[in-house]
């Protein structure tokens, strides 16, 4: 089975935040593939990834981008599929200048974007998204969210 969300990062150097949006996907049985893209380094090779992701079943891309962090919105340029950026945070400005140059994208390429190094929200957002289409995976997402609560009422519990 082909996969259906392209986790793409500016750098491998990303995939130590990645990697949540990674785990998420496999909870839920989602097939994904995962790549370095460079807005700046290899913008021929995202030009072409982003023309080719529908043609080859991808539904939704989750961006990671530190620094400058044009990866997400280059993508969206390029797609109409559903881009969701997660800003990567390096050392000097915490991913403050990643977030503010994704949130930041002009009208007509809008781009979700999730928290500093928010890969695992990135990919619940992906889940949210396609469980409008799949049945089978809304139930799952309900039963994720009502884990997600039950967790949390245990929690009040034990510090009570």
């Amino acid at each position: 089975m082909n996969p259906t969300v392209s986790i793409i990062m500016g750098s491998d150097s990303d995939y130590q935040i990645m990697k949540a949006a990674c785990e998420i996907l496999s909870e839920f049985d989602i097939k994904f593939e995962k790549r370095v893209v460079s807005a700046h380094r290899t913008p021929m090779d995202l030009d072409t990834f982003a023309r080719e992701a529908e043609s080859k079943g991808i539904k939704a891309i989750i961006a990671g981008a530190g620094g400058a962090a044009h990866l997400p919105g280059m993508m969206a340029a390029f797609t109409y599929l559903p881009v969701i950026a997660v800003p990567v945070a390096l050392k000097n400005l915490g991913g403050l200048d990643s977030l503010l140059s994704i949130v930041q994208m002009p009208k007509g390429v809008p781009v979700a974007t999730m928290a500093i190094d928010g890969a695992a929200n990135a990919a619940l957002f992906a889940v949210r998204f396609m469980a409008n289409y799949d049945q089978n995976l809304q139930l799952r997402l309900k039963d994720f969210i009502h884990s997600q609560a039950q967790n949390s009422r245990a929690k009040n519990d034990n510090l009570n």
